[in-house]
C-alpha cells in the first residue's frame, strides 16, 4: 500500500456555541448500470478532496459485491460485516487509504446483503450517524441499479452523484435511476459525472439529453422540476486503465493525466 495516508482517525467536531459542528456532506455515488467507473470515480474524487484539505471517508456500500478494496489494493482484516455482527467496533473498521482519505470496506460475496433486511437497514443507518461528525465528506459507493439495497443506501445521503457514460445502455439506466429516486425519494437535484467521454462537450451533451428526457417524462407528474447538474466529464484515458490494472489511484500515479485533471476539476466544483 503506497501513497499519502491520513495520520489518525479524525475526532468528532466539537459542539456548543463556540464550536458548532457543521454536518458533513453525505454524497451517494451511484449509477444505473455496472462498469461505468463508479468506484473509480468515488475513490479518485476522495483523493482530490483530501488533497484540498478535506477529511473524507469512502464507505463501500455495495454490500455483498464490494470491490473498493481491490481498486485500492487493500487487504482489510475488519470489514463492515464485522461491525454489523458485533465482532468489531466501527473505529477499528475505518482504515487509511492511499490518497489521504479513509475507507470503510464491505465484505464481498455476502449473500445476506443481497436484500435490505430491517437489521441491515438499522445497522447501516447507525454507521452513517456515527461517522458523520468525523468527516467533511462521506462518499457512499453504492451498488449499481435500483435494488432495495441501493435505494435505501441512497436515501441516507443528502446529495446524489450519478456516474454515467455516453453509451446508450448507460444513459437508459441512468434515466431509470433518476426517475425512481425522483418519484420515490422526492429528489429534485442530481449531479452528473460523465465518464469515458471521447470529444469536447460530450459531457454537456449527455446532461442535456438526459435533462430533456426527464423534462418530458418525469417532471410533468411531479410537484417540482428535477434538475441535472454537470459536475464534470472525464475523458477516456489510457492512464485510467493502467491505474486500475495496477490497483492504484489515478490521482496518485498520474495526477497530470487528462482524466486526473478532470476529476480534480470535478472535486473543486463539488467543494464550491
Amino acid at each position: 500500500m503506497s501513497g499519502t495516508q491520513p495520520d489518525s482517525l479524525p475526532e468528532p467536531a466539537g459542539h456548543g456555541p463556540e464550536k458548532a459542528a457543521p454536518s458533513s456532506r453525505i454524497i451517494a455515488v451511484t449509477s444505473g448500470k455496472g462498469g461505468v467507473g463508479k468506484t473509480f470515480a468515488a475513490a479518485n474524487l476522495a483523493a482530490a478532496l483530501a488533497r484540498a484539505g478535506r477529511k473524507v471517508l469512502v464507505l463501500d456500500a455495495d454490500l455483498g459485491l464490494a470491490n473498493l478494496d481491490v481498486v485500492l489494493n487493500l487487504f482489510p482484516k475488519i470489514t463492515l460485516h464485522d461491525v454489523f455482527t458485533g465482532k468489531s467496533t466501527l473505529p477499528n473498521a475505518i482504515i487509511p487509504a492511499p490518497g489521504g482519505f479513509w475507507v470503510l470496506l464491505a465484505g464481498s460475496g455476502m449473500v445476506e446483503y443481497s436484500r435490505m433486511t430491517p437489521e441491515v437497514r438499522d445497522q447501516l443507518q447507525k454507521v452513517i450517524t456515527e461517522v458523520e461528525p468525523r468527516f467533511d465528506h462521506v462518499l457512499l459507493d453504492t451498488g449499481a441499479g435500483i435494488s432495495d439495497v441501493v435505494l435505501y443506501t441512497v436515501s441516507l445521503a443528502g446529495e446524489v452523484l450519478v456516474v454515467v457514460t455516453p453509451e446508450p445502455t448507460s444513459l437508459t439506466d441512468a434515466y431509470a435511476t433518476i426517475k425512481v429516486l425522483a418519484t420515490t425519494q422526492g429528489r429534485r437535484r442530481f449531479s452528473l459525472l460523465v465518464n469515458q467521454t471521447r470529444k469536447m462537450g460530450e459531457g454537456r451533451a449527455v446532461r442535456q439529453q438526459l435533462q430533456q428526457v426527464v423534462d418530458r417524462y418525469v417532471n410533468p407528474g411531479l410537484d417540482g422540476p428535477v434538475r441535472l447538474e454537470l459536475l464534470g466529464d472525464v475523458p477516456a484515458d489510457a492512464g485510467v486503465r493502467e491505474a486500475v490494472q495496477r490497483r492504484q489511484l489515478l490521482m496518485e500515479t498520474l495526477p497530470g493525466s487528462p482524466a486526473a485533471l478532470a476529476v480534480a476539476a470535478a472535486a473543486a466544483k463539488l467543494m464550491s
